[in-house]
């Protein structure tokens, strides 16, 4: 495989960190993948800007940074206009349709997805926002397998939550089927 360096922006509380180190486990555990995970944080806990550098391989990893991702994941404004401008030529750069007002071209493939939204009203739970976020990224680049995220997801989330963490994983991968 590619090496393929994502990094996940958004605000504090959105669960972007927890839906990093799902990827980051499955690409490892379920996957045969190596991988490593970074974040920081905004000066706030919640409502900050938050950022997860996550870089997957089949090959060593010496540096956990990411400079330049393959893959751009924005849930917020702010954090699309500290981060639009790192991503790699040709690459991805994922948006919430509801939460990123994209004002400029880049050099990669932008989706826009009523992420929020279609969580908001099909699920009514917008705590699994993050999850819905990697069943979209999921289904545009296959970087691991659905079941190897789901596996993650069901040994990290208490059990009665495995449902609706799976319907928001099935709901992402449905957004972005229908956008192509």
């Amino acid at each position: 495989m590619e090496r393929c360096r994502l990094v996940f922006s958004g605000s504090g509380g959105q669960g972007l960190i927890t839906a990093a180190i799902i990827l980051a486990e499955a690409a490892v555990i379920h996957e045969g993948l190596n991988a490593v995970q970074a974040q920081s944080y905004g000066a706030a806990a919640r409502g900050g800007v938050t950022r997860s550098d996550i870089i997957i391989d089949d090959t060593e990893i010496n540096f956990p940074k990411v400079t330049q991702p393959n893959i751009l994941v924005c849930l917020t404004q702010e954090a699309y206009d500290q981060s639009f401008g790192i991503i790699r030529p040709g690459g991805l750069l994922l948006t919430d349709s509801a939460l990123v007002q994209t004002k400029r071209k880049a050099d990669a493939r932008q989706v826009s997805l009523p992420l929020y939204r279609s969580v908001q009203e099909r699920i009514g739970k917008t705590i699994v926002l993050n999850i819905c976020m990697l069943g979209a990224l999921q289904a545009l680049t296959g970087i691991v397998r659905l079941e190897s995220l789901l596996e993650v997801i069901k040994a990290r989330v208490p059990a009665q939550f495995v449902d609706l963490n799976k319907q928001a994983l099935d709901l992402g991968g449905e957004l972005a089927r229908a956008q192509d």
